[in-house]
This record gives C-alpha cells, sequence and structure tokens, in this order.
C-alpha cells in the first residue's frame, strides 16, 4: 500500500461514504448504488479507485458484484490501519460527515428491510412445501446420511438448529442430541417445525422464533450449531457466522449444509437466494474468521448443484488439549 494512491483514493466525498458503509458490512454494489443515489457505472468507478489503492477488495458472485473494506483499525497493513482510524475519528468528530453517514445507514437498513421482507413472504407462501422445494434442489436422504456421519458417533451435546424450517434436521439429529432447539424467522415455518417435532419430550425441545443474525441466546449455550441450506439466504454471511460463534461453546462445533459455488441466476429471482452457494476457500475463511477451524468438506455432487458440508470446531480447543495431552505423557515418563 502506498501514500499517494491511498489519499487520492480518499479525496472524494462519495469514497468517504463508501469507505464507511463498507466499515459496517460487505455490500453488493447495487445496494451502495441506492444508498448514494447514483448510478452503479458512477459507483463502480469509485470502487475501482478504492480496491486500486488498496482500501477495498471485491467479489463477484454470478452477475453480483460484493464489496468489502479491506482494512480495519485493528490490522494490517499499517499504512491501512491508519486510513481506517481516520475515517473512524472523522465520523465521530466531524458533524457534518457523522450525519451523512447516519442518514447513508438509515437508506442502507431501509433497502435491506425490504429484502428481507420479500424473502420473509417468500418463506411464508410456500413453508408447507418446503420439502419439495428443498427436493427440486438436491435429494436429501444422502445429504442428510452424510451429514450424521460427518458429524461422527459422538452426542452432539445441546443442539442449535438454525433456520429449522420444517424441522426435519432437527428431528434427525435430536437422537445424538441432549437437547434441540430449532430456531426460525418465520411463525408459519415453526409452526410445521412443531407439528413434525411434537413426538420430542417437551423437555428437550425448545422452538424459538429470531434471526440469525441476533440470536435470542446466552453466550456459549450450544455444543453443536447447524445451518441446513441456510447460510445462502444470508446478506451478510460473516455476521451470521460471528453470531452462531459467540453462542458456541468453547469446545463447539459448527456444521454448514450449502452449495457450492454455482452460478444458477435464478435461485436469486425465484426463490430469495442472496448467495449463490460458496466456494470451498471462501467457506474457509468466513469459518476462520468467526473462530472456527475448518475441517475438509465434504462433496455430494448433483446436477445442477453441488451440495457441500463443512464442519468447523472452535479454535484452540484442540491445540490446549493437546499441549495438556503432551505435557501429562512428558510428566509420566
Amino acid at each position: 500500500m502506498q501514500i499517494d494512491p491511498l489519499l487520492r483514493a480518499l479525496g472524494d466525498p462519495t469514497r468517504l461514504r463508501i469507505m464507511r458503509l463498507l466499515a459496517h458490512m460487505e455490500l453488493a454494489v447495487g445496494e451502495l448504488a441506492q444508498v448514494l443515489d447514483q448510478s452503479q457505472p458512477r459507483v463502480s468507478r469509485h470502487l475501482r479507485i478504492l480496491t486500486d489503492a488498496g482500501l477495498a477488495e471485491r467479489r463477484k458472485e454470478g452477475s453480483w458484484v460484493f464489496v468489502r473494506s479491506a482494512v480495519r483499525e485493528d490490522g494490517p497493513p499499517p499504512l491501512g490501519a491508519a486510513a481506517a482510524h481516520l475515517l473512524a475519528v472523522a465520523e465521530r468528530d466531524d458533524p457534518a460527515f457523522s450525519a451523512r453517514c447516519a442518514e447513508d445507514r438509515r437508506r442502507l437498513s431501509a433497502i435491506r428491510a425490504s429484502r428481507e421482507a420479500t424473502a420473509a413472504s417468500y418463506f411464508a407462501r410456500h413453508a408447507d412445501e418446503w420439502d419439495k422445494l428443498r427436493s427440486l434442489h438436491s435429494p436429501d436422504e444422502p445429504v442428510e446420511a452424510a451429514l450424521v456421519e460427518a458429524l461422527g458417533r459422538a452426542s452432539l451435546g445441546r443442539l442449535l438448529d438454525i433456520g429449522t424450517g420444517t424441522g426435519r434436521i432437527a428431528e434427525l439429529l435430536a437422537p445424538k442430541s441432549s437437547h434441540v432447539t430449532a430456531l426460525d424467522k418465520s411463525p408459519e415455518m415453526l409452526r410445521v417445525a412443531r407439528a413434525r417435532l411434537q413426538s420430542l419430550p417437551a423437555g428437550d425441545l425448545d422452538l424459538v422464533r429470531g434471526d440469525f443474525t441476533d440470536l435470542p441466546f446466552a453466550d456459549a449455550a450450544f455444543d453443536t450449531v447447524v445451518f441446513h441450506q441456510v447460510l445462502h439466504y444470508a446478506q451478510e454471511p460473516a455476521v451470521v457466522l460471528a453470531e452462531a460463534a459467540r453462542v458456541a461453546s468453547p469446545d463447539g462445533r459448527i456444521a454448514i449444509v450449502d452449495f457450492a459455488a454455482h452460478d444458477r441466476e435464478e435461485l436469486r429471482e425465484r426463490h430469495a437466494h442472496a448467495r449463490l452457494g460458496f466456494s470451498d476457500e471462501r467457506m474457509a475463511m468466513l469459518l476462520d474468521d468467526a473462530g472456527f477451524a475448518p475441517q475438509s468438506p465434504v462433496a455430494l455432487p448433483g446436477a445442477p448443484l453441488t451440495v457441500k458440508i463443512w464442519i468447523g470446531r472452535k479454535q484452540g480447543t484442540s491445540a490446549v488439549r493437546q499441549a495438556e495431552n503432551d505435557e501429562g505423557k512428558r510428566a509420566r515418563a
């Protein structure tokens, strides 16, 4: 990173606004254009300047382009960290800039609320046929069998099934769990799940309405957290996985079942998918950033979509145990 292009990149009010928006979340170029009330070509030109200066990163996903900040106050490189700190201080201490940033975030909230309402409407319309819609993507049985195998024979402990839908995965994993919490944002889905799971003892099951970006649970409340065909609905997967990490126990695991990266654009429009699957590299980065050590993924090829299973464990725990074991062996020797 060089000072000259960095300062030139920051020498425009629109680009300053973009950087403050990106400091909070990854955004699609179209979302930025709506917030800024500018054309997408114009916003793209601003983004090109920011990426050339090393301040932002672009990632193409199908026909959409997502952008995120490449700098943060507590991260490398030092020049980038200094730029991020300067922008944060400017928003705090410059009243005019602060007001502009606050208005941008309000507009962004309205845009995202509209998208979430569209997705919620979709879920409400299709609650009773959700299992049938899943079968259009990939057969359920081999995916479910692979998930059970990937999680192993040990007890799952306190299980959180995020985006439980019809409750099928909660039902599948309940025999290996000490307690099951099934969470969904849609009351229609929870009604369907309640019907499916009514045979479970009442004390072993909680059905909770909530959002995966703001889980209504205490820290370290669960031993296993599962996302089954849910994460591709997240506008900001990193935020969702950070919440999952917060509620996972120190030795907790996460299991994500979702599509490998693909280009089926119709899933955005017809099925409200915010993400066209995930590459292994992207998922490994997301898990690592959230504090999980990723294991080797499991692939279940299909036509046209491939389903992947990614498992992660809270980082640091295994290393600590290994060190303790090594120390014990040395002491016994």
